[in-house]
């Protein structure tokens, strides 16, 4: 349901209150029906809601009162207390349709009360979850600075929060209620996504293909289907402790040639798409302030020493020296790929005076350009710009610096080598998404630095700008968010710092994900292991993936109701902390506890890490900035106050904040209408930089996307 962003908050609350009195008022008046438990069990609930409602509004009061003081300008209203006060509202207005439907069919005879009942305690839970995060975003807001989102000076509130979301409840945002705030068109493949990761972790480990994985994954998924609870539950169980290695295998499910072969058949086509290695030579170039004079830039070193350097070149239409004998040397394919300039109907095109250089998201752990090949496609059809699409080492195999210094020397070889791929390079954008969007920051930091050219300009989708834990209110999401856990955060930031350090030299070949050649024999068991512990999860319910016998959908939603009542003080693993909540009340607790380890490494804290924390002489000379952030995503904040640093700076920046889609957005461009035209902003953003004339742009109209926000700021 989506809610506008300037949506009258005492509206809600007061319809609220009507529903919920009207709710009572026919439950508990005569009816031929005998209900019974189920009954007892909605009044319950809807009284509890009225509960909470009422103690909310208040709350959300005071944040309404002062939330625009957090923005980046009045232009772009966005920041972690305005999200959470949509959050929540999204969730109250579920309840209200919830319990209009209720009041409308409750006397019918089709009317389903044990499902009715179940999603509205479902969303009761929710809310109760929403109430306590709302009183964590008040500590913030009374110990912060005005206008400051982050409580960098604050350890103890960081670790409160860490302590919270290792503790509290989350299987219910996962189930019955997963991807509420978000887009409806979205809500399908948030499910898709819970449900493949939970019967991946099923059969995750065991003596098989990646193909027979998820073959196998597939038809173990039907009980996760049939008990939202169920896959709830056994999602905050995956995420609450994560293994860093299968987060990265299920994620790079996206790497496997079917899937990919799938995704090329829905996206635009190409003329040229290369696989490219760099070997580890010396580069010289320019200096920037005396063209004259030369910089010499060293080939990737860290950990592990010299190694060479992936690359796709995508290009919607083939361009001088894109089919040259030098450039094909470079390739990775085995044989080296065909040119198209053979085929009678393809014109060769002259050089581009543009080059989009795209650096991945991922995590810093998972996939390359092949899982972005999608919307890559379309921006080089749409921008008219060969792009080369950097796949750096991932961590923790290869932890800081080593993305960053591969990032930095392939934007070096482009453009000592930008002939070659089909472009003169007289501009250069830098584009990524999350961790890619840090690398953008962190390579043109490293141009100036180095004193060579830097590109003309960056456009950065929902970018990691602090890679640290430190508690911000938009980062209270990750404790209910399906895509970006506070656990799953944690190991990325962790093993990109080198805390959980796996340094090896890496193989070389296709990783076994993306084999099709495995046996149809053997193939064929692993189907067939499938089916039956398909089927026996029917003929066998209680029968869960641990072994052991789990509660049954009443079971579970007693001991919910019974928790929500009787909150679990659980022992946390840091013990000593707690967070003082309102007297008679306290959130709901996991059973699972999570243990989320804040990186101890100072290198969390360096520039090149977390640019937010970069001093101005480091970003000082950095080219107009264009990010692209959402405002239901659990990394606005880093966007809105990195935007806000670069302002007071007097660097070229501009920030737009679009609506109900979440992090990750531009993977998922083609599944709703609202993606479509994010994902358009980014290319507009891009053009911008491409069709500037001054090295500083102004913009004068905003972008045509309902409930969208965007401010420009240029350089004093």
């Amino acid at each position: 349901m989506r809610v506008a962003s300037d949506m009258d908050y005492t509206v809600v609350f007061a319809a609220l209150e009507t529903v919920c009195e009207d709710n009572i008022s026919i439950i508990c008046g005569p009816s031929d029906l005998p209900y019974g438990n189920v009954a007892e069990r909605l009044v319950t609930c809807i009284r509890q809601i009225q509960e909470h409602g009422r103690a909310l509004k208040p709350v959300v009061s005071s944040f309404t009162a002062v939330y625009h003081h957090y923005d980046f300008d009045a232009q772009t209203p966005g920041n972690g207390y305005r999200t959470l006060v949509k959050v929540l509202q999204a969730c109250l207005l579920h309840i209200i349709q919830k319990g209009r439907y209720i009041v409308s069919n409750y006397n019918s005879a089709f009317f389903r009360a044990e499902h009715n009942a179940s999603e509205m305690e479902a969303y009761c839970s929710a809310l109760c979850q929403l109430r306590a995060l709302l009183h964590l975003a008040q500590q913030l807001i009374n110990d912060n600075e005005c206008g400051q989102l982050y409580s960098l000076q604050d350890r103890d509130l960081s670790r409160r929060f860490v302590q919270e979301y290792s503790s509290m409840h989350k299987a219910c945002f996962y189930g019955r209620c997963l991807g509420f705030q978000f887009s409806p068109t979205l809500r399908p493949f948030l499910q898709t996504v819970v449900i493949s990761m939970v019967s991946y972790g099923e059969t995750y480990g065991k003596q098989q293909s990646g193909l027979g994985t998820a073959a196998l994954s597939l038809l173990t998924s039907g009980k996760y289907v049939m008990d939202p609870e169920l896959r709830g539950a056994e999602f905050e169980r995956i995420t609450q402790n994560l293994d860093m290695q299968f987060w990265k295998s299920f994620w790079n499910l996206t790497e496997s040639g079917l899937i990919a072969g799938f995704s090329r058949i829905a996206s635009c086509p190409v003329q040229v798409n290369y696989t490219l290695t760099l070997p580890p030579e010396t580069l010289s170039l320019p200096l920037a302030s005396d063209p004259r004079l030369t910089a010499t830039v060293s080939p990737p070193i860290a950990h592990w020493g010299p190694g060479p350097v992936h690359m796709r070149l995508i290009s919607h239409e083939l361009r001088e020296g894109q089919d040259s004998e030098e450039l094909l040397s470079y390739s990775r394919a085995d044989p080296p790929p065909i040119s198209v300039s053979h085929l009678p109907w393809v014109q060769k095109q002259p050089r581009s005076p543009w080059l989009l250089i795209h650096f991945h998201g991922g995590g810093f752990v998972a996939q390359t350009s092949r899982s972005h090949e999608n919307y890559l496609r379309s921006w080089s059809k749409e921008l008219n710009v060969p792009i080369l699409s950097v796949d750096y080492s991932l961590s923790p195999e290869a932890p800081f610096p080593r993305a960053l210094e591969e990032c930095f020397y392939a934007y070096c070889w482009a453009l000592n080598n930008c002939h070659l791929l089909g472009s003169t390079a007289e501009r250069v954008c830098l584009a990524g998404d999350s961790a890619g969007g840090n690398l953008c920051v962190t390579v043109s930091m490293k141009a100036i630095s180095s004193g060579i050219r830097v590109p003309e300009g960056i456009m950065a989708a929902y970018p990691a700008t602090l890679l640290t834990t430190d508690a911000s209110p938009s980062r209270l999401l990750t404790l209910i968010d399906p895509l970006l856990p506070l656990g799953v955060l944690t190991k990325c930031l962790n093993a990109y710092a080198g805390a959980d350090c796996e340094t090896v030299q890496p193989a070389v070949g296709n990783s076994s994900l993306s084999s099709l050649g495995r046996d149809t024999a053997v193939l064929l068991s692993d189907l067939t292991q499938g089916a039956s512990n398909w089927i026996q999860s029917f003929l066998d319910p209680m029968r869960t993936s641990g072994g052991t016998r789990s509660l049954s959908s009443a079971q579970r939603r007693y001991q919910s109701t019974d928790t929500h009542e009787t909150p679990t003080h659980a022992s946390t693993p840091n013990g000593g902390d707690h967070v003082d909540y309102p007297d008679g009340f306290e959130p709901m607790r996991s059973q699972c506890l999570a243990f989320v380890r804040p990186t101890p490494s100072p290198i969390i804290r360096n520039p090149f890490v977390s640019p937010l924390l970069a001093p101005n002489n480091l970003l000082r000379g950095l080219p107009p900035v264009h990010i692209v952030a959402s405002a239901l995503d659990a990394l606005l904040d880093d966007s809105v106050m990195f935007a806000k640093k670069l302002r007071d700076m007097g660097q070229p920046v501009s920030l737009t904040v679009v609506e109900d889609l979440p992090h990750g957005f531009l993977s998922l461009s083609q599944l709703a209408k609202e993606t479509e035209v994010a994902s358009e902003i980014c290319v507009e953003q891009m053009r911008k930089i491409f069709q500037q004339e001054n090295p500083t742009p102004a913009f004068s109209k905003r972008p045509m996307l309902e409930d969208t926000h965007q401010s420009m700021s240029p350089s004093g």
